[in-house]
């Protein structure tokens, strides 16, 4: 094994040469095994380096002797132009292995956004970037994360895609590789012990159909032995699940640098325009002695004096009024504090917001989604004004002054009264905080509004919905923003509408989008979630010189009965509660918190995995 020679001049000449030296706090190097893991972020590393589940494999895969994963992220643009200039081959940071010699390369799917960074990564490999291409010699090219329940626009590019919870498929798939390694088995023959792999889809083994216009018409298999489809892997016994023990700690700042324990997977409130919500269910938690286990032994082996409760919805934990003021006090001569980054309005933590900030105040963030009622009772989100206006008063009286609020715009049904709505809850609690005695809040509101575009999703009820068009998103941006003017300490920000767009086409797409990726990839286009990176002309030109046509992806209703790209994977929840969602939002009708009672969205073949009832 030769390792990839980089150079001090060459570190030098980039932004942050201590995303690419490793060496860190907790990183685990092995100099040799019997099957070596690159487990790559399409993004930069002070992205990949805050993600949980990748942290979580990377720990799982290296807890086996004969097993080495090491991490790779995607180069800043300086980085790959000196590495092209002086013809430096993409490498891992724990013992600087070329991609290329690995038996494994693994990316994460985490955003359709970073699907032009694999192609940077795997030509900076010298890997082909086509499975179809890859010969013998070449490692198996791998991915796994929330985007694989859709993995047909990146289908091409992969020899197997992971669907669902990966602690334990990832060590069958390590498994399988390892045996057909040491057993001299072709390529071909690799694959198919992989797609034996219950949750592991190869797409070579299957292909689309096409109508006589093009249309879409579902997939045939090529391969009699692989599955018809593949079933969402789903982790049930959190307890027994690995969690990190030893977190690698950066040299650099990170996006979310502290620890994170993680409470539970899933969640019970059924938000219609949230994947999330569904292709994680059914609700698993962790026992509260599990994570608090968990909490000692992170921050003795870190540092850390931030402790992230991380989970969909982490005010919806069982536990969490036990929870949050045991780890207070266990840790409080280290000064350690607590942050619950994603709350719901519904919760009630009054007693939890004080006992927080009498350590220190991270920012809180509540996430209405709609202006007015009849809007969040249609998107499912089981809230009122009253909530959010009860949630944000605790967070005042308890000494916040720092508080953000998430709101969607073009979401089905939406009206203009749902924007004005926006400005309008602003509005009031920007009159609860002043209305409070100085003596009782902080100084200065700080209210930041969000407003996110709504992008439909495959597996949720919104799946089928068109989504608005960018002049549309344009024009609704400009109502908002004009709303807003004029109340005290609001703060506005919102998504690039061209940004939204893209990734709409590419929730929704098939495998037609491999030529327009790649095309796009050629012409420039690289971190395209960062707006200074953005190339849209170069996104146009690839989906005219391709012959592809976005607004067909991204802005075409579906119809209910037509073939989907995603129809060949079984996300658990059943098409049909899908359809009886859909419908339901067009009459403002809730349905209740799965915690209440079971609602049947698994049907009859997976109703054991609902433990509800």
């Amino acid at each position: 094994m030769d390792k990839v020679k980089v150079s001090d001049k060459l570190l030098l000449s980039v932004e942050k040469p201590a995303r690419y030296t490793g060496g860190e706090l907790n990183s685990i190097v092995k100099e040799t095994a019997r099957l070596r893991f690159a487990l790559c972020f399409p993004d930069v590393y002070e992205i990949g380096m805050s993600h949980l589940g990748s942290r979580i494999l990377y720990e799982v895969i290296n807890s086996r002797e004969e097993y080495a994963c090491e991490r790779c992220f995607a180069p800043w643009p300086d980085m790959e132009k000196v590495m092209r200039e002086n013809n430096v081959p993409m490498f891992t940071l724990e013992t600087r292995t070329p991609l290329a010699e690995c038996d494994i390369v693994g990316f994460s799917l985490l955003y359709e956004m970073c699907y032009t960074n694999i192609l940077t990564m795997l030509d900076l490999a010298h890997i082909h970037k086509r499975s179809a291409d890859r010969g013998e010699n070449e490692p198996i090219i791998v991915a796994g994360g929330g985007c694989a329940c859709n993995p047909e626009p990146i289908a091409d590019f992969m020899d197997a895609i992971m669907i669902g919870d990966g602690e334990d498929m990832i060590m069958e798939v390590c498994d399988a590789v390892l045996a057909a390694k040491e057993a001299g088995l072709s390529r071909r023959d690799t694959l198919k012990k992989l797609a034996a792999i219950r949750g592991v889809y190869v797409p070579a083994f299957y292909e689309e159909k096409r109508g006589d216009n093009g249309e879409y018409m579902g997939v045939d298999k090529t391969e009699p032995s692989a599955p018809d489809k593949v079933e969402r892997r789903i982790l049930m016994d959190l307890d027994r699940a690995q969690y990190i023990k030893k977190p690698i700690v950066p040299y650099i700042p990170i996006v979310h640098d502290r620890i994170a324990l993680e409470l539970f997977r899933g969640c019970t409130k059924g938000c219609r325009f949230c994947q999330a919500g569904f292709i994680y269910r059914p609700i698993r938690e962790r026992k509260m002695e599990t994570v608090l286990k968990a909490a000692d032994e992170l921050i003795g082996c870190t540092g850390y004096d931030e402790v992230s409760l991380f989970s969909l919805s982490s005010g919806d934990y069982s536990h969490i009024h036990e929870l949050v003021p045991q780890i207070i006090d266990r840790f409080s001569s280290e000064h350690v504090s607590v942050s619950l980054p994603s709350l719901r309005i519904d919760s009630f933590l009054k007693e939890d917001l004080e006992r927080m900030q009498s350590v220190r105040k991270a920012g809180l963030t509540f996430a209405p989604e709609a202006g007015t009622q009849r809007l969040r009772d249609a998107i499912n989100k089981g809230v009122s004004e009253d909530d959010l206006l009860r949630a944000v008063g605790d967070a005042f009286s308890s000494g916040w002054n720092g508080v953000k609020l998430y709101f969607m715009i073009g979401l089905p049904t939406e009206t203009e009264e749902d924007i004005l709505g926006i400005a309008e809850l602003a509005r009031k609690v920007s009159a609860l905080f002043y209305s409070m005695p100085k003596e009782k809040r902080g100084k200065g509101l700080r209210l930041s509004v969000s407003a996110s575009s709504f992008v439909p999703k495959p597996f949720t009820p919104f799946q089928w919905e068109p989504q608005d068009r960018k002049e549309t998103l344009i024009e609704k941006q400009k109502l908002l923003k004009s709303a807003l003017k004029g109340i005290r300490g609001v703060e506005f920000s919102y998504h690039e509408p061209d940004i939204s767009v893209l990734e709409a086409v590419f929730a929704r797409g098939d495998r037609k989008l491999a030529d327009a990726l790649e095309r796009a990839w050629e012409l420039g286009a690289r971190f395209d979630s960062w707006d200074e990176h953005f190339k849209l002309d170069a996104w146009n030109a690839a989906f005219e010189q391709t012959g592809v046509d976005p607004d067909a992806y991204a802005h075409r209703r579906r119809e209910k009965d037509e073939a989907l790209p995603w129809d060949h994977i079984d996300s658990v929840v059943t098409k049909e509660y899908l359809v009886r969602e859909s419908e339901r939002a067009y009459h403002a009708e809730v349905t209740k918190d799965c915690r209440l009672g079971c609602n049947g969205c698994f049907g009859e073949k997976y109703a054991t995995y609902c433990k509800i009832n």
